[in-house]
């Protein structure tokens, strides 16, 4: 640990500590999981330009990662399930490390994995990558939200779809980001509601750019990127209301089209059943997927698919800096229970199957 001695520079910086850099970690915590994640990848891809017209992407599992081991436990449940369903539905788990927040909290496993507030990034980033590592040997792939730029180079290569929140989907730097990420990316509308900060984000993200980053050893670089094609909006609500509603689903493709992004088979929008579309209450996030489903079924064919916040028991509870907390609760946002998961779950294959639901 560097100690900062100036009257000039980093006045109000405490310490400077090096980490260990990508390339180091990474051959440390190995990725035996390629074949897995570029097939993944490419079926996301396929239901978002539309080549796969009838699977539905479902992104479901814990709002936060707190524990490696419950973390597991849910994938090796979850698994099961994906199983059983993977000719209707692309199952694909949340695995988030990095929690933005209004003001203050836990920012995350990746930051203080003690959960007590001493934050250890290094100790984080290994542990987040041993998770990831961990899930994809299951057979299960993986979905983050990218918040700290650097974070991509230590494990980007097991994951198989990305989030921009809605308090980074404006910020220029992740949608540079974004344009570099390998995998397909969904763009948050705002906290407020703004779907068209996430249509610019998709715009943004497909063109070149030439940013400050790392590379794989650690040393401040320049990047450049072709663009990333796969991108889409995912509309989360806001602290004003609810934009799952079809009219708000046409509006999200409007600006889509506007922004010449919008093909004649493309699917360009996901549904958060959590946040401002379940008004913050987890016990409303079936109502919100099923009623998503009603829509599907009455012919609405722009949507990719779903994101839902489930645990392996429901609720949330409140992070208390050294209390240990209650075995498969939520550290952040409230989540539905396992039991309730898999209803859903088994319910959404069960429809797409129907002819009536066919999205062809």
């Amino acid at each position: 640990m560097n100690k900062i001695e100036s009257n000039i520079i980093n006045t109000r910086v405490t310490s400077i500590t090096p980490i260990e850099s990508p390339i180091e970690l990474k051959k440390r915590i190995t990725n035996g999981s390629d074949d897995l994640v570029v097939k993944t990848r490419r079926e996301i891809g396929d239901i978002l330009h539309g080549r796969d017209s009838r699977r539905l992407l479902l992104v479901v599992g814990p709002c936060s990662i707190h524990d490696p081991e419950q973390a597991i436990e849910y994938a090796e449940t979850l698994i099961d399930i994906k199983k059983r369903v993977e000719d209707d539905l692309v199952i694909v788990m949340r695995t988030y490390f990095e929690k933005p927040r209004t003001t203050v909290g836990w920012k995350g496993l990746a930051y203080d994995p003690s959960l007590d507030g001493s934050a250890a990034p290094g100790v984080g980033l290994a542990i987040s990558r041993q998770v990831l590592s961990d899930v994809n040997k299951l057979g299960l792939p993986c979905a983050v939200e990218f918040l700290d730029p650097f974070t991509p180079q230590y494990f980007d290569e097991l994951v198989s779809w990305a989030a921009i929140g809605a308090r980074t989907t404006e910020s220029q730097t992740h949608r540079q980001l974004a344009s570099g990420l390998s995998m397909p990316v969904g763009f948050k509308n705002s906290t407020e509601g703004n779907i068209k900060v996430a249509a610019d984000a998709m715009v943004s993200a497909a063109s070149s750019h030439t940013f400050y980053g790392i590379d794989a050893s650690g040393r401040v670089a320049v990047v450049k990127t072709n663009g990333n094609p796969d991108t889409h909006i995912v509309l989360r609500g806001s602290n004003k209301g609810t934009n799952y509603d079809a009219v708000s689903i046409g509006n999200a493709v409007n600006l889509v089209e506007g922004a010449g992004l919008l093909t004649e088979s493309s699917r360009p929008i996901m549904i958060d059943c959590s946040h401002g579309n379940s008004s913050k209450d987890y016990k409303k996030q079936s109502g919100v997927a099923e009623n998503v489903l009603d829509q599907i079924k009455t012919g609405q064919r722009r949507i990719m698919g779903l994101l839902i916040e489930s645990n392996l028991v429901e609720g949330q509870q409140s992070y208390v800096p050294g209390k240990t907390p209650k075995r498969g609760v939520s550290l952040t946002d409230g989540c539905i229970g396992w039991k309730e998961t898999e209803r859903l779950l088994l319910n959404f294959a069960r429809s797409i199957r129907l002819p009536i639901y066919a999205l062809t």
